[in-house]
């Protein structure tokens, strides 16, 4: 599994460091880690969906983003001061992840400079991922808004394929879009008039990637 964040180890550093890590598997809705928790690991995402939640004002929970293979979790809280989870994870399918704790990973940024520098640059895209999605908040409709969420989370369920099921509930698109369940259903019918999408309880298979990708201005 080809994780973005060990792209600076050379094979041997890799293999070394996965063999130290620990493989967790975790079942369809069971929580990875809540917010809140004591950081003591960084997880490396080796198959299956993962859902993060970050905690509202009202005391309610919404989901912002999808984690597949490939993708990581738990860096943030480890570089973090107060050093607990900034969000809680929960496996939206079976799933397993490689288990780095933070001592090892500690270790590996205190001796391989390359790591330290690979990671400020994945912060960096992080904090741009976000403040582009504040500027989508405030000034693109949601309609946009749900054509690009549907794209990305294509890549995530079906990299490359020009159609994909995407076994999300429209309240999940909701979270994800920042909108509500009534209007996100009112864009899906719309969409299935067009014939880009087919709806069924608990899923969208989206039937025309690259027409969707237009549609948000990917």
């Amino acid at each position: 599994m080809p994780w973005p964040l060990l792209t600076s180890l050379d094979e041997t550093e890799r293999r070394e460091l996965l063999e130290l890590a620990r493989r967790r598997s975790f079942a369809r809705h069971e929580v990875v880690c809540h917010a809140g928790d004591p950081a003591d690991s960084l997880h490396l995402v080796e198959s299956g969906r993962l859902a993060v939640h970050v905690s509202l004002p009202s005391g309610d929970s919404a989901m912002i983003n999808v984690l597949g293979p490939g993708d990581y979790f738990g860096e943030l809280a480890l570089l973090s001061e107060d050093g607990q989870r900034t969000a809680t994870i929960t496996a939206l399918e079976p799933a397993t992840t490689r288990v780095v704790t933070a001592s090892a990973f500690r270790r590996l940024r205190e001796t391989r400079p390359a790591v330290e520098r690979t990671l400020t640059a994945f912060l960096a895209g992080r904090v741009d991922e976000l403040s582009q999605r504040l500027i989508e908040a405030m000034y693109v409709g949601l309609d946009r808004r749900l054509y690009r969420r549907l794209a990305e989370l294509c890549e995530t369920y079906g990299p490359g394929e020009p159609r994909v099921v995407v076994p999300l509930t429209q309240t999940q698109l909701a979270d994800l879009t920042g909108g509500t369940r009534p209007t996100v259903n009112q864009v899906l019918q719309r969409l299935a008039e067009a014939g880009l999408v087919s709806i069924a309880r608990g899923r969208v298979e989206v039937l025309d990637v690259a027409a969707l990708r237009r549609r948000g201005g990917l």
